[in-house]
Order: structure tokens, then sequence, then C-alpha cells
């Protein structure tokens, strides 16, 4: 999927980058997989604000994507391939010989008219979904299961793909997107190639109104507030911005870089076996 570019005609033009869609074939979405996504304002259920910048945008439909693979030893047709409003990657729309329909994250190479399959059967070709035990050592795959059942939770973006490099002990060991070596059991199921879109990452938005299209809204910087509305903010004209010593934190106070949030006693952080900084995991 190439990106179109544009003359810079005016000041948005000259850095707009747009998908052409031309993998597209099918513009509306299958009306029994589809449900309307009711606007938050980044609200909670008790209608305080608790994601800020979020407000406005265009109207989007949730579209009903099967993780899990669950109809196992039945071959699906590819009848489109859909655009996808609420993520980076394409969907595949399948259709089962009963008839029904789904849903499936739409890999690279997968076109209109192929066959997928999914269970401990089916070959390791793109866009099957098989258990880590029956893909081949070395093989690309994404959708990935990190506890067997609960369908797909990780390497789900455009692009994205991960590598299994061994099995051992009941485990396989795969390198994920972030560099981070996890160990995975065998039973969970992953879909064999790497998520399409792969222009994805080239699109620039080089408007402010492209932004409010999905639904985000401008914050003002905490240094250019007023001591009462944030910590970073106040100082003498520019002085704080402009090189002034400074702890950036949240509005509430809170260390927003060099801070690690992730607990120390984590459970999965036994099958971590090397960190996406490179270094190896402390095992206790």
């Amino acid at each position: 999927m190439p990106v179109k570019t544009f003359r810079p005609l005016t000041p948005s033009t000259r850095y707009i980058t747009i998908a052409d869609f031309s993998d597209i074939t099918k513009t509306k979405p299958e009306k029994s997989l589809v449900r309307i996504r009711k606007k938050t304002g980044g609200r909670n259920a008790y209608g305080r604000v608790t994601a800020r910048g979020i407000g406005g945008g265009h109207k989007q439909k949730i579209r009903s994507v099967d993780s899990r693979r669950s109809r196992h030893g039945v071959e699906a047709s590819v009848i489109a391939i859909e655009y996808d409003p609420l993520r980076s990657a394409r969907l595949a729309l399948v259709q089962y010989p009963d008839g029904e329909k789904r849903y499936i994250l739409a890999p690279q190479g997968l076109k209109v008219g192929g066959k997928v399959m999914s269970g401990p059967k089916a070959p390791p070709e793109v866009g099957n979904a098989l258990p880590l035990k029956s893909i081949p050592v070395s093989s690309v795959v994404h959708n990935l299961e990190l506890m067997p059942g609960r369908g797909g939770q990780a390497v789900r973006s455009a692009g994205s793909a991960a590598i299994l490099m061994s099995r051992d002990e009941g485990y396989a060991q795969l390198k994920l997107p972030s560099g981070e070596i996890r160990r995975i059991h065998l039973e969970c199921y992953a879909t064999m190639g790497q998520v399409g879109n792969l222009e994805h990452e080239k699109v620039k938005l080089g408007k402010a109104g492209r932004s409010r299209h999905i639904g985000k809204r401008p914050i003002s910087r905490g240094v250019a507030r007023n001591p009462v509305d944030h910590p970073n903010g106040g100082g003498a004209g520019k002085s704080k911005s402009g090189g002034g010593w400074q702890q950036l934190t949240s509005p509430w106070g809170l260390l927003a870089k060099g801070y690690r949030t992730r607990h120390k006693k984590k459970y999965s952080n036994k099958f971590i076996v090397v960190r996406r900084d490179g270094r190896p995991m402390k095992q206790k």
C-alpha cells in the first residue's frame, strides 16, 4: 500500500501524506459483524475525565474480529479486504462453507480468493492459525496468544511480526517486535505471516484537522501553564521551557521521564528471557 503525497500548494499539503487504499476491495463493513462505538469524551463510568484530550471525531463502528480462530479444521475463503478505523491493520473478511462470515487480521500477502484455516493440522501457510508446537522454528507470526484459549493479544498492529526462535520444556521462545524475548506456552495459537499495511508508518497527519477527525483534541504543554495549573508551570518568560532545570511530571506530580511503572513482582516477569532493552531478565 503506497502513500500519496501532494504538491505544497497550502501549508498543510506540504507535509501531509495519505494512504491510497488501493488494497481495499470492499468499502462498507459487514452489517452482522459491526456495532456502533459510543463516544466517552475520555470520561469513566462516574463522568470524570480519566483520559485528557479526547473528544469529537468522526463516527466509527467497531468490527468484531475473530482473534481466537476457533473453527478448527474448516477452510475459509477470503472474500474481501476492508479498512478498520479503529486499528492500523487491514481486515480480511472470510467466509466458511456454511455461510458464516468472520473478520481476521489481514497478513501481508493474503489476497481475495485465498484460503485460510486454523487448527493443529492446518498447513503452516500465511493466514493460517496454528499452535506454537506445530509452527516451524524461525517462522514469522502475528496475533499471538499469551495464555492458551484467551485469543490473540500481542503483535496485532500494522507491519508487526514476532519470530519463533526455539522450543524447550513445553514453552516456545519468541522475539517480539519490541525486541523482548518471551517464553510462551506451546498450546498458545499464533497466525502465520506478518501483519499487512506495512506503509502505515509513513502516513503523516500533516494538519490539526486530521487529529480532530480521529478524536484527538489539543493539549497545552505543562511548562506553558501557570503554577496553579501544573507543577511545571510558571517562570519568568520562557525560562522553564528554554533550558531551566525541571522535573517533568504529569499534572498530578507523577514523574514523566525515567520512572519505571512496571511492577517489580509482576507474575509474567518469569516468562521474560531478555528485556526489550537487550538486558537479560533477572529471575528470582
